[in-house]
């Protein structure tokens, strides 16, 4: 992965450059972003680019441009571009799986993971990789197995690179009894050790993590870089490219998924109007249970989407609640919709105004986090529908 393939983002990458021309590498980097801002990828290129033997430094005046990046072309760069350097190291959540039944360890699905992220172009969820894993219901985790492993490699000097490095992807998942064995290591690591550290927020990160690294902030990737891509890599219309840009809204992930299934993007916006007029006219009275019927119905159909297909739903209705409030600030200039999602907010947005949105938007994501914690997903759609019906009424 070089610099030069990274969506946008030019000025953290130029940052990054800067900190290696200047000889100021921190030892321990937490990269820090929403998911589909591509901070996993700006990762490997930095630690390709750290190792790379013969690095380009380029003089450029403007400051969107990129100053720097490895050759691509030496034996170091060759080996990152297969993820196979013996000095580049992973560790991620896993679990028991039929193949691997106990004792388990990032060690154990190595291959799985460099096939993965090839074939994803380094744009993964972790419902994705679970589901690649095939942990069914488990949950994964970096557990005291992954910790032990990476003071045991760790201790090795490098192979033949100046730098060993360790890439701990999604570190909020490191179960906080394994976390104390490597406080110290990665507090006062061997010479030349590098860690990156990946995950889309520092919510549920240990504060003892937190203390030790230096925050690399990745944003949302912006539209016009967003639009660039999709016009030139992926080939789509003008017209096309603009409503994939505006509903994936900074996440590359999302824009993939709209491309490879467009359809399944008709139903999301299908489900979500039916979901919310049925959540409007569902009550908590038992006088009128003819009205919950409607409900009942459409939310035992979201219970028997997966998981990764009730958090895009989710994410969706949080990104047409931010389209509402837009259209009560009367900013339409800013609002990103098809003609679908535009007709129906015609009338719905005034449900979904300054005096609720706080709280519809705090419930959408309290669904997100047990979703991705095996809530009941009937129990957990009923509960946030019948909350939604009282919100709504807050005009």
């Amino acid at each position: 992965m070089q610099f030069k393939d990274i969506i946008g983002q030019r000025e953290v990458v130029n940052k990054l450059l800067q900190t290696v021309k200047e000889n100021r590498v921190s030892h321990a980097q937490l990269y820090l972003g929403p998911e589909g801002s591509g901070k996993l990828s700006i990762a490997l290129a930095y630690a390709q680019f750290i190792n790379c033997v013969d690095k380009q430094y380029y003089n450029t005046e403007n400051d969107d441009d990129l100053k720097g990046d490895s050759c691509g072309v030496c034996r170091s760069c060759i080996k990152f571009a297969k993820l196979a350097h013996p000095d580049l190291h992973f560790i991620f959540p896993n679990a028991t799986t039929k193949k691997v039944t106990r004792n388990n360890s990032s060690l154990d699905f190595l291959t799985e993971w460099r096939e993965f992220l090839i074939e994803k172009k380094y744009f993964i969820t972790l419902n994705e990789w679970f589901t690649k894993l095939g942990v069914e219901n488990k949950q994964g985790v970096i557990n005291v197995r992954d910790c032990t492993e990476i003071n045991h490699i760790l201790s090795y000097k490098t192979y033949e690179s100046e730098y060993k490095i360790m890439v701990i992807w999604m570190v909020d998942k490191l179960y906080h009894s394994a976390a104390p064995k490597i406080l110290k290591i990665l507090e006062e690591p061997p010479q030349n050790t590098l860690f990156l550290l990946i995950a889309n927020n520092n919510d549920q990160i240990l504060a003892t993590i937190l203390s030790r690294t230096q925050l690399v902030k990745i944003s949302k990737i912006k539209d016009t870089d967003m639009m660039n891509v999709l016009l030139t890599k992926h080939q789509l219309s003008d017209k096309a490219a603009i409503t994939v840009a505006n509903l994936a809204d900074g996440n590359y992930k999302e824009a993939l998924n709209i491309i490879e299934s467009d359809e399944d993007e008709k139903y999301m916006t299908d489900v979500f109007i039916r979901w919310m007029r049925n959540c409007y006219t569902g009550s908590l009275n038992p006088a009128t249970k003819s009205e919950l019927k409607g409900l009942n119905e459409v939310v035992s159909e979201l219970a028997k989407l997966g998981r990764e297909r009730q958090k895009n739903l989710l994410n969706y209705a949080l990104r047409i609640t931010r389209n509402c409030v837009l259209i009560n600030f009367n900013q339409n200039e800013l609002l990103k919709l098809t003609p679908d999602e535009s007709n129906f907010l015609s009338k719905f947005y005034k449900f979904i105004n300054p005096k609720n949105v706080t709280n519809i938007s705090e419930e959408f994501n309290k669904a997100i986090y047990h979703i991705e914690r095996n809530a009941n997903p009937t129990i957990m759609f009923m509960d946030l529908s019948l909350k939604l019906n009282t919100l709504f009424k807050v005009i």
